[in-house]
């Protein structure tokens, strides 16, 4: 399988404004100062508070008024978002910002997006179905891993179903994004790995999938090379910032890729993970994608044995056994970094592998992506395998 591109029209969307670089958040401060905007609501975490302070004093001093939301402490549900909605209505904000990682930025994003809309939450899941949005918006990352900050995409958990569920649009794409890599610096090492993982897997599954295209492969084999090469590091020291650094730019790229050609089966069938179990995305993604990879080789030898050796492996005797080792040096690098090794070590009892595959196929919008197609019994089979 090759990037099959030839009369496909791509669309990449991307913030704005762009910046990247160690201490670049002072520059958001600058930036935003300029805006003429009056009210800033933040959206944040309990654990990004130190770093919010810092941006909220910076902002008062240029005479902002700023309100913040805190409360954003899992995954968020689509109950959690509704709640932050109601809050920033009273403010009588006109910019929101994101600042926390993903969960925060996708809440951020849609805050910014329906508070001035007639459209409901569950009209908008989907793909381009918000009708716009008019409000300012404004993410900084504190962790290198969903690539929300520059992609689309918002995921929330519909509880009544058990599922996650994307809000995919344009208008979700931020008006400005600052990735400042010191800013993950205190990302506790369970969080750099899980984080990380889903930023790798985010590369792989654009790299080999169905849309794949050619502007997108650089993004994708670049963020694979350096997330293989550095998230042990970053793990393993939180302080190392030169592997923070080009941890936070292979996020970057992962999040570029997520917009014009997205996931795949890993993350389709990671979704029940969250939904059901409450298993963070990322570890979900980790112990999934060396399985959904050992269904997919066939499909894309060669594909994979170029992410094997972007990952560092030696070219083999053919493509396959090439692409084998990189499937077996992706579950030394989760191991390495903390992540369990099977659904069983996070809780996951093996009777609801037939209900977490039929949840799984309805992910339409991500299994038509895949490099071979995915069956029922096919999820089935690797959700059993990654047991």
């Amino acid at each position: 399988m090759e990037s099959n591109f030839t009369g496909r029209t791509i669309t990449i969307q991307s913030p704005k404004r762009l910046v990247f670089g160690n201490g670049c958040s002072s520059q958001f401060i600058d930036d935003f100062a300029t805006l003429g905007l009056d009210r800033a609501f933040i959206v944040t975490a309990p654990p990004i508070l130190q770093h919010v302070k810092v941006i909220v004093d910076s902002l008062k001093k240029e005479g902002l008024d700023v309100e913040i939301w805190d409360k954003i402490t899992n995954e968020p549900t689509i109950k959690t978002f509704e709640g932050v909605l109601k809050t920033f209505k009273t403010t009588k904000s006109n910019a929101v910002i994101g600042i926390g990682g993903g969960s925060v930025l996708d809440v951020a994003k849609l805050v910014a997006a329906l508070n001035d809309r007639k459209q409901d939450i569950h009209e908008v899941f989907g793909i381009k179905k918000l009708s716009g949005r008019s409000t300012y918006l404004s993410c900084l990352p504190t962790t290198a891993g969903t690539g929300s900050e520059v992609s689309p995409n918002s995921i929330l958990l519909d509880e009544s179903a058990n599922l996650k569920k994307g809000v995919v649009s344009p208008y979700l794409v931020p008006d400005a994004v600052y990735i400042d890599p010191l800013l993950t610096v205190t990302v506790p090492p369970s969080v750099t790995g899980s984080t990380g993982m889903d930023a790798l897997t985010h590369c792989i599954e654009a790299y080999v999938n169905r849309f794949a295209h050619p502007m997108i492969d650089l993004y994708a084999l670049e963020g694979i090379r350096l997330i293989g090469s550095n998230l042990e590091l970053a793990y393993k020291d939180g302080n190392n910032i030169e592997a923070r650094a080009k941890m936070s730019l292979g996020s970057l790229y992962g999040g570029l890729c997520l917009g014009s050609v997205n996931t795949g089966a890993v993350h389709a069938l990671a979704y029940p993970l969250g939904g059901e179990f409450h298993i963070p995305h990322g570890v979900s993604n980790a112990l999934l994608l060396p399985y959904v990879l050992e269904f997919n080789l066939s499909a894309a030898p060669h594909r994979y044995a170029q992410i094997a050796q972007a990952l560092g492996i030696e070219p083999a005797s053919s493509d396959l056994e090439t692409a084998r080792k990189g499937v077996n040096k992706l579950k030394k690098l989760s191991s390495k970094c903390g992540i369990p090794a099977g659904l069983s070590e996070v809780g996951v009892p093996r009777d609801a592998i037939k209900e977490m595959a039929e949840l799984a196929m309805s992910v339409t919008r991500l299994l038509k992506n895949n490099p071979k197609k995915l069956t029922r019994s096919d999820a089935e089979e690797i959700y059993n395998k990654a047991y």
